[in-house]
C-alpha cells in the first residue's frame, strides 16, 4: 500500500514498511502537472495530422474499438513510437539525475561525457556483426560501461573534477562517434541506413517489441533506484558526512553509475543516442521546484515529456524531410549546454 503524509512542506510515500520517501508539496504539484502535459502530448500525438484518430474517436479505440486506418496509426504507426518516446525519455531523465547527482555536475550528463555514444557504438556492433548472437541491449551495456571505464581511468580523478569530466567525455564521445561513423562507411549500404538510428536517435519505425525492452528496463531498475534514492540525498551534504551516517558514498556512488548505464543502454538500444534529454531533465525538474535533492521522479517524467513532445514536432514538423528526433533535442539542448558551460565558467567551476 502506497500513501501519502503531507502534514508538513515535507511528507513521504511510504512504500510498506521498507521504504519511505520524503515528498515536498511542490514537487507532488508539479509532478501532477507533467503527468497531464504528458497525456495531453500523447493525444495530440495521436490526433494531429492527415493520418491522426479524431479526439472523439481516442477512448473507443484506446478500449479495443479501432479498425482500418485507426487501427493501423494506433497499433503499427504511432502508437509503439509514443510509448518508446515516454519510456526512453523517462529512462534518460532518470539517468542524467543519477549521474549529475554523484557527481555533484550539471554537466555530468550520460550524453555529455561519452556514455550514449558508447552504448550506440556496442549497439552499433552486435547490431551489424553478431545479428541473432547477442541482443543489441547488451551491446548498447557493453559500449556504455566501457565509456564509463575510459573517462573514469582518463581523468585521474574518477568523476569529481568538471572539468576534467568534460575534456575525457569529449574525448570519449570522439572515439566512439568516429568508430560508428567507420561501421556506417565499412559496412553494406543497407544496414548503415539502418544503422543512422543509432548515430541521430531516431524513433521511427518503433515496435511494440522496441516498447517492451525499454518498460522492462525502467521496471527493473527503478526499484533498484528507490532502494539508493535516501543514501542519494544524504550523499548530496558530503562523503565525510554521509560516510558517518552510514550511507555508504563510495557503494552508493557506484550503484548510481552502474543503473545510469544500464537506463541509458536501453534507452540507445531501442531509440539511439537521443541527445541532451539526460543533461536537461534533471536541471529542468530542479529549476521548477527550487529545491535541492536529487529529484529523482521529476526528472524521469520531464524527461519524458520532453522526448514525447520532441517526437510530436518531429512528426508534425513542416519540414519536407523526417528528421530523426535527435536532430530536435541536439538543436535545443546544444543552446541549453552553452547556457551551462557559460554559468559554471563564471562561478569559476571550469
Amino acid at each position: 500500500m502506497t500513501r501519502t503524509r503531507a502534514a508538513s512542506p515535507r511528507g513521504f510515500v511510504t512504500i510498506g514498511r521498507a521504504v519511505a520517501i520524503p515528498v515536498a508539496r511542490v514537487s507532488v504539484v508539479v509532478a501532477v502537472v507533467t503527468v497531464v502535459l504528458i497525456v495531453a502530448t500523447a493525444v495530440a500525438t495521436l490526433s494531429l495530422g492527415r493520418l491522426g484518430i479524431p479526439v472523439a474517436d481516442l477512448p473507443g479505440a484506446l478500449t479495443g474499438g479501432a479498425d482500418g486506418k485507426q487501427a493501423f496509426v494506433l497499433e503499427r504507426l504511432r502508437g509503439p513510437r509514443l510509448v518508446v518516446a515516454v519510456g526512453t525519455g523517462a529512462a534518460l531523465g532518470l539517468s542524467g539525475a543519477l549521474f549529475q547527482t554523484v557527481t555533484r555536475n550539471p554537466l555530468g550528463s550520460p550524453d555529455v561525457i561519452g556514455l550514449a555514444a558508447g552504448a550506440g557504438a556496442g549497439a552499433a556492433v552486435v547490431a551489424l556483426f553478431l545479428p541473432g548472437v547477442l541482443p543489441v541491449p547488451a551491446g548498447a551495456l557493453a559500449g556504455g560501461a566501457a565509456a564509463m571505464a575510459l573517462v573514469y581511468l582518463s581523468t585521474g580523478t574518477g568523476f569529481r573534477n568538471p572539468g576534467r569530466l568534460i575534456v575525457a567525455g569529449i574525448g570519449v564521445f570522439s572515439i566512439a562517434t568516429a568508430f560508428t561513423q567507420y561501421v556506417v562507411y565499412a559496412v553494406e549500404r543497407d544496414k548503415a541506413a539502418v544503422l543512422t538510428a543509432y548515430i541521430n536517435g531516431s524513433l521511427a519505425a518503433r515496435s511494440w517489441s522496441h516498447a517492451v525492452t525499454i518498460w522492462v528496463v525502467l521496471l527493473v531498475v527503478v526499484p533498484l533506484v528507490a532502494l539508493i534514492a535516501g543514501r542519494l540525498r544524504i550523499g548530496e551534504m558530503g562523503d565525510e558526512l554521509a560516510g558517518v551516517l552510514g550511507a555508504g558514498p563510495r557503494s552508493t556512488r557506484a550503484w548510481a553509475v552502474t543503473l545510469s548505464i544500464v537506463l541509458s543502454a536501453g534507452a540507445v538500444s531501442v531509440a539511439g543516442p537521443v541527445a541532451f534529454i539526460a543533461l536537461t531533465a534533471p536541471q529542468i525538474a530542479k529549476r521548477i521546484t527550487g529545491r535541492p535533492g536529487p529529484h529523482l521522479t521529476l526528472a524521469a517524467l520531464v524527461g519524458a515529456l520532453l522526448l514525447a513532445l520532441a517526437d510530436l514536432a518531429a512528426q508534425q514538423s513542416p519540414v519536407p524531410v523526417n528528421l530523426p528526433v535527435g536532430i530536435y533535442t541536439l538543436a535545443v539542448g546544444g543552446l541549453y549546454l552553452g547556457y551551462l558551460l557559460t554559468r559554471e565558467w563564471r562561478k569559476g567551476s571550469l
